[in-house]
């Protein structure tokens, strides 16, 4: 039994570049295959991989670049992948922008299948499947949320296009059960999120213990953690995704500098021109010389 050494130098699946090299690696067909009937929560019996690479002058089209897509059971369409960046996400408390991006893969995968003369009852389902590493929908406590068409009472109106988000920030409860007792989709989002953490070692130990298929997925891990191509290609997104978050910050601080200095502007021509207040006395109120005041107004 192949158990993952303590002091291992593990690189994180929950990584999207490593998460689809992991699953797309010529030997992990039955990695795949478990990990995909876990999710749409029906045998899988047979997939054929899609390719989903850009040419590399499209870098910014990460999801693109790093998602598993590929057909199973001779028809139906899945698309997988693996969210770790709030990067390229809206910071809305609803997170609209990660669902409307979902939602719009998802239905343009679904509508790139052949249509015509095919029959529309024999359109194929398809699956927009996403592993999170933190929080999409607050209000709910599930760490697995699947959503289908259906009417405002509830009640189903078609399976044809699914979207299934698994947050792996929601693994707290899952991690204290007994491993035995543990489903597919908790010890694959277990493995998943927490492979690389040296303190949750013990418990994916056992975890491979118990699944054939998740020791499978810690053999070819660990192969990819020695792969020095693989780590300058982590470490370079890395920095790149430090890069754009320092980037933003920089924006957000100036945007509210100028905000402020706006604010302040309306201020003081407020207190002149409407309250009646000299230079003077606006000027101690803000801290300013009088000549500045003067620039402000104009005067």
């Amino acid at each position: 039994m192949v158990i993952i050494p303590p002091d291992a130098d593990i690189l994180p699946p929950s990584d999207d570049h490593i998460f689809k090299t992991l699953l797309t690696h010529p030997n992990a067909t039955p990695v795949l295959i478990s990990v995909l009937s876990a999710v749409i929560e029906r045998p899988v019996v047979s997939i054929i991989p899609r390719n989903t690479e850009l040419p590399v002058t499209d870098v910014m089209e990460k999801r693109q670049r790093f998602d598993v897509n590929c057909t199973i059971n001779g028809g139906d369409q899945v698309d997988v992948e693996m969210q770790c960046s709030r990067v390229e996400e809206d910071t809305s408390d609803d997170r609209s922008g990660f669902i409307n991006k979902s939602i719009y893969y998802l239905t343009a995968l679904h509508s790139s299948q052949e249509s015509m003369g095919v029959d529309y009852h024999k359109l194929v389902r398809t699956y927009q499947v996403t592993f999170c590493a933190y929080t999409i929908f607050k209000q709910w406590s599930d760490f697995v949320n699947r959503f289908t068409l259906r009417r405002t009472t509830g009640e189903q109106v078609s399976d044809q296009i699914n979207m299934v988000v698994i947050e792996m920030s929601k693994l707290n409860a899952m991690m204290k059960k007994p491993v035995e007792d543990m489903s597919w989709l908790e010890a694959w989002s277990i493995f998943f999120n927490s492979a690389d953490d040296p303190k949750k070692r013990d418990l994916i130990n056992n975890i491979i213990q118990t699944k054939e298929e998740i020791k499978m997925a810690s053999e070819l891990l660990m192969e990819i953690s020695k792969d020095e191509r693989e780590r300058a290609i982590m470490r370079s997104r890395r920095m790149y995704e430090t890069d754009q978050i320092s980037n933003m910050l920089t924006v957000e601080r100036r945007g509210r500098k100028e905000g402020e200095t706006n604010e302040r502007r309306k201020n003081i021509k407020l207190m002149y021109n409407q309250l009646g207040l000299s230079v003077e006395v606006i000027a101690k109120a803000f801290g300013l010389s009088e000549q500045e005041i003067k620039d402000i107004l104009e005067i």
